[in-house]
């Protein structure tokens, strides 16, 4: 690796050193450094190296973290000093103070050309969310590789209760085409969600809120952007179209279209953080690690296989009760409230099945297997192709023949208390909702196999996906919000901007968020990442090569990821291995 060192100065300025954290980022064309701490307690300025080849060294992001016990001083930083492994000295200048988790961007005072800060492939996400939430391709490609991309399907043909006509979307298709040509194509999706259909909201200022169950209709255009075409904001008590309820076109008002807009984002939060975020990941891990410890041994090849993946589910779902759940959690802040927001869960789970939970399988029955620019599934394919392989070898490892595994009662009761506890008793009619695709004990080393890989996958890397762009995408209020103060709109041409503005939520209800967001999304000093087992747990040689080998494959992927995001404008960082934490832990 090519090494860069770094000097980062307060040009003598009296009180103007520290004895915190100052974390350096490298940007350059062919991707970005690992973050690095430049942590030599030097009062007046700090030296260090970063060790990483990135090329063509274009912009240098400073964080200011505090240290533990120590009371916090701010930094003022005149200029980073930046020399390369060629010996060529870079200036990067700054003057300005840093308190603590300030971020800034610096770019260097030396070169030939211009560089926008959109082409920075690791600028503030938050600052590019802010100028492009308004574009209808930024919005469609939310839905991909967002937030919350597991909403979209492919649609072949309208539901009765949308009524979309030709007249309405045909000036937003290509030339000639019509929408059931479009649908034939497989260039039309849609985002139902009738999931929140009948569900009240909560009393807000002495008065129930609205909370609606929109469709919105979208298309892949020739350019292959993912573009709004229609939005229905439904009636949530019956989600059926009326008078009341127009169909919003991209030709409608600016304010009218925006508000549309920002009701789907609405209802998407919505159910990203009760049913993608916490119930598919938090509460549903919480099953599988709690019938592990009741039934599976210590000793137990599959106990010491997975009890590093629920190192702290335990703990995070106790905090996530009281922080997101209490009475002035943040879902007692969204329009829902904690009652509907427990009512919305309870309903999910009743529909859930064990292929939403089986990444490829995901994928196909939402017909999302050749869309393009879909990040989310790529990476995620292929971080379930390298834990299935892992897990295929170990558990092949211990259990030689189909026999074996139905002989286990350890493991079978493992599964059992799940298939019981989890899946059985949300029905409230006693039916398992999962037919016979779940198991109810395990009849095959393949079964098994495939069993623990969604195990791995959903705390690992759905959970990340789910969890890590929280603070990127939501912060910014317009782009998404869990509470909107007004109703959606009845008719088309009476909205404004001093509409939107009144329908959002008020300033101090987007930093009780913004702040639950952030802390949700904060890196942890003794967080292990996927692949990683600090914790010895077998001294077998041949387990031992297979964890190396899925810690290699994991590396490779990563490098692969951030040559990709190099080229990028927006970077999907979500789902590369060097992010993704091997638990839930957050």
């Amino acid at each position: 690796m090519a090494e860069y060192k770094l000097e980062v100065t307060t040009g003598g300025r009296e009180c103007a050193g520290t004895f915190d954290h100052i974390l350096v980022t490298l940007l350059g064309s062919e991707g970005q450094s690992e973050r690095t701490d430049l942590d030599n307690w030097g009062i007046d300025f700090k030296t260090g190296t970063v060790s990483e080849t990135i090329r063509n060294l274009l912009l240098v992001k400073v964080e200011k973290r505090p240290r533990f016990l120590l009371p916090e001083n701010d930094l003022f930083c005149t200029k980073i000093t930046v020399t390369t492994p060629e010996g060529e000295t870079l200036l990067f200048p700054c003057y300005r103070w840093l308190s603590n988790h300030d971020i800034v961007e610096l770019r260097g005072g030396k070169g030939p050309v211009y560089i926008p800060i959109e082409n920075i492939r690791a600028v503030s996400f938050i600052v590019y969310v802010s100028d492009h939430w308004k574009d209808d391709d930024f919005y469609g490609y939310q839905f991909l590789n967002g937030v919350n991309p597991c909403l979209i399907k492919r649609c072949s043909e309208l539901p009765p209760n949308f009524p979309v006509t030709e007249e309405m979307v045909k000036p937003f298709l290509e030339n000639g085409s019509t929408l059931d040509n479009e649908m034939k194509k497989g260039n039309i999706f849609l985002c139902d969600q009738k999931v929140l259909s009948g569900i009240p909201g909560k009393i807000y200022h002495g008065e129930k809120l609205q909370v609606p169950a929109p469709l919105c209709l979208l298309y892949l255009n020739p350019e292959q952007k993912l573009m709004p075409i229609a939005i229905q904001v439904l009636d949530s008590v019956h989600q059926q179209p009326s008078e009341d309820n127009p169909i919003f076109l991209p030709s409608d008002s600016e304010t009218d279209w925006l508000l549309a807009k920002i009701f789907i984002k609405n209802a998407n939060m919505i159910t990203h953080q009760a049913i993608s975020h916490l119930k598919n990941t938090h509460l549903i891990s919480e099953s599988w690690a709690m019938s592990l410890l009741r039934n599976v041994p210590v000793i137990h090849p599959i106990y010491k296989l997975l009890i590093s993946h629920f190192r702290w589910i335990l703990h995070i779902n106790a905090q996530a009760r009281e922080i997101l759940l209490g009475p002035k959690g943040s879902f007692a802040l969204s329009s829902l409230g904690v009652d509907g927001t427990i009512e919305l869960m309870t309903r999910a789970q009743s529909e859930l099945t064990y292929s939403s939970l089986c990444f490829p399988e995901d994928i196909r029955s939402r017909g999302l297997e050749s869309i393009p620019d879909f990040y989310y599934r790529d990476d995620g394919l292929k971080i379930w192709d390298i834990i299935h392989r892992f897990v295929k070898a170990m558990v092949g490892h211990f259990y030689r023949s189909d026999n074996e595994v139905v002989k286990d009662s350890e493991l079978q009761g493992w599964i059992h208390e799940i298939f019981t506890r989890c899946f059985l008793e949300s029905k409230s009619s006693g039916m398992n909702p999962f037919g016979d695709r779940c198991p109810e004990t395990f009849k095959t080393v393949e079964e098994v196999v495939k069993f623990i890989t969604m195990v791995i996958f959903t705390v690992s890397a759905q959970h990340a996906a789910i969890n890590n762009p929280e603070f990127d995408y939501q912060t910014f209020a317009p782009n998404g919000s869990l509470l909107l103060r007004k109703p959606s709109p009845t008719a088309k041409g009476q909205s404004s901007m001093k509409t939107l503005l009144e329908t959002l939520p008020t300033v101090g209800e987007t930093v009780i968020t913004a702040t639950v967001l952030f802390v949700l999304t904060q890196d942890y000093s003794d967080s292990v990442l996927l692949g990683s087992y600090p914790e010895e747990q077998f001294q077998e040689p041949e387990v031992k090569m297979m964890m190396m080998k899925f810690q290699a494959e994991l590396s490779s992927l990563s490098a692969d990821i951030k040559a990709r995001n190099a080229k990028l404008v927006v970077p999907y960082t979500y789902l590369d291995p060097s992010q993704i934490d091997a638990s839930i832990i957050k």
